[in-house]
């Protein structure tokens, strides 16, 4: 058996299909987060907008439907095709686009945010990557369709005041769900049609391993923290807003502060994730960033009468915000088992959207009842447990995945060659999947004996 060289480019067909799926993505996380920045101003003159528990829960309402149904609609693409579920997601995120375009009161946007969500594409996405990608190849692409959400949210907030000025909110989300129609096309043209569809263990989540995967206690910290992550970025997009135009900033405007900010966030971040990786810092770097996030909150807290003092305190917020952001995948695929990586993936991403939705309605009703200072004080608290959380982490070993292509084999041989592969130098972790073809390795980042691995790998040809 010929093992392939991880420095192999990708082939025509694994890039359309990585471009493709990005492009898919991307288009369905703009329609969620486009309107993040303006809603608040909408919200105001629809029937029932003045309450702003109802306010939060319309911006917070996809979350829970997303949460709910990412992974079911993962385990469906396996039974139905890949591409089928994602043309029925599709079609979901165009319809409640549509529904929240022409809702006569808040409670019509709530339905349309509701059926938005409902959608939830995102495992069948990340599924027929990996059944259109080689091994060596499928964390690049996991990692290009993963991009686009943080590129997609700096497009959002710089956008939607530019689009609130010259469409509206309803005609943001009429555009969204058109975008969600033309993803259809690209879905149909542009992705190839995998020749074999089949279960993987680094992007699907398997129900086998669900109850190991959640008592794992580190795991635990880790989806506590994304829960908490994005829990406080929605229930803050409720009084920012706000809060920059009681300082003196017209709506319209407020792009002029998110893009800068989101910009010189971005080139923050860029050395301490370098720092971390290479010199084996994740954790320090990580529990610098929650400390970072809650002094974001002190700040954004005392500086509401001023533009100035609220650009500066939303740089100390995103710039904490996509580190931590950029650095939570990470810590899981290093502390996943390596057969259960896709499962606490789907966990992860699933607690993301519910934090996504907590932090909306209950943000909502505190800011409703008793104020910003009580919003501020509740994601403070989210923040200060996840802190204390972080602090009795583990420090996560220096490794990365790697996976190799197998040949068919009986299961007792499957087992001694993990047992083999565990025991090559640099090794931490391996398992070989004899239903799935391949040989997944956890290995040390400053070099294992490759080698030796592809050694074995060919004695089984």
């Amino acid at each position: 058996m010929s093992v392939p060289s991880s420095s192999e480019k990708m082939s025509p067909v694994e890039l359309r299909a990585t471009i493709g799926l990005a492009g898919v993505y991307g288009l369905r996380m703009l329609g969620l987060f486009i309107i993040l920045p303006v809603f608040a101003f909408y919200a105001e003159d629809l029937p029932g907008g003045n309450n702003y528990t109802l306010i939060g829960i319309a911006l917070g309402a996809y979350g829970l439907t997303q949460a709910i149904l990412q992974i079911p609609f993962g385990w469906l693409s396996d039974r139905i095709g890949r591409k089928p579920v994602i043309y029925l997601g599709l079609i979901l995120f165009a319809i409640g686009s549509l529904i929240a375009a022409v809702a006569i009161d808040i409670y019509w946007v709530i339905w349309g945010r509701i059926i938005q969500g409902a959608g939830a594409i995102s495992a069948a996405v990340m599924a027929l990557a990996a059944d259109l990608t080689r091994e060596e190849h499928r964390t690049k692409a996991m990692a290009t369709i993963g991009m686009t959400i943080g590129t997609v949210f700096a497009i959002s907030l710089i956008a939607a005041p530019i689009l609130n000025q010259w469409i509206g909110v309803p005609g943001i989300f009429a555009m969204t769900g058109v975008l969600a129609l033309l993803a259809m096309v690209v879905v149909k043209k542009i992705v190839p049609d995998p020749q074999i569809s089949r279960f993987h263990s680094d992007t699907e989540a398997s129900v086998a391993s669900f109850a190991s995967v959640l008592r794992d206690t580190q795991l635990l910290r880790l989806n506590y923290g994304i829960f908490a992550l994005h829990a406080t970025l929605m229930a803050l997009w409720l009084v920012v807003p706000l809060t920059l135009r009681q300082a003196g900033m017209a709506a319209n405007d407020h792009w002029q502060i998110y893009f800068p900010v989101l910009f010189l966030s971005i080139v923050l971040i860029i050395p301490a994730i370098i720092y971390s990786e290479k010199k084996a810092k994740l954790k320090f770097v990580f529990i610098a960033a929650i400390a970072i996030l809650a002094a974001g909150q002190v700040l954004l807290a005392i500086t509401s009468d001023s533009v100035w003092g609220t650009a500066g305190a939303l740089l100390v917020f995103f710039t904490a915000f996509n580190l931590l952001e950029a650095s939570l995948p990470s810590l899981i695929s290093k502390i996943a088992p390596v057969g259960a990586k896709g499962t606490a993936i789907g966990i992860y991403s699933s607690t993301q959207f519910m934090g996504a939705f907590a932090g909306a309605a209950v943000g909502g009703y505190l800011f409703s009842a008793f104020g910003s200072d009580a919003l501020y004080a509740f994601c403070g608290s989210l923040v200060l447990i996840w802190l204390i959380l972080a602090l009795t982490m583990k420090a996560p070993a220096a490794v990365r995945s790697k996976m190799y292509h197998v040949q068919e084999m009986d299961l007792n041989k499957s087992r001694e060659l993990s047992r083999q592969l565990a025991a090559i130098p640099g090794v931490y972790e391996a398992l070989v999947l004899v239903n799935e073809g391949v040989a997944y390795l956890k290995v040390d980042m400053r070099g294992f004996d490759e080698e030796e691995v592809i050694r074995l790998l060919g004695e089984e040809t």
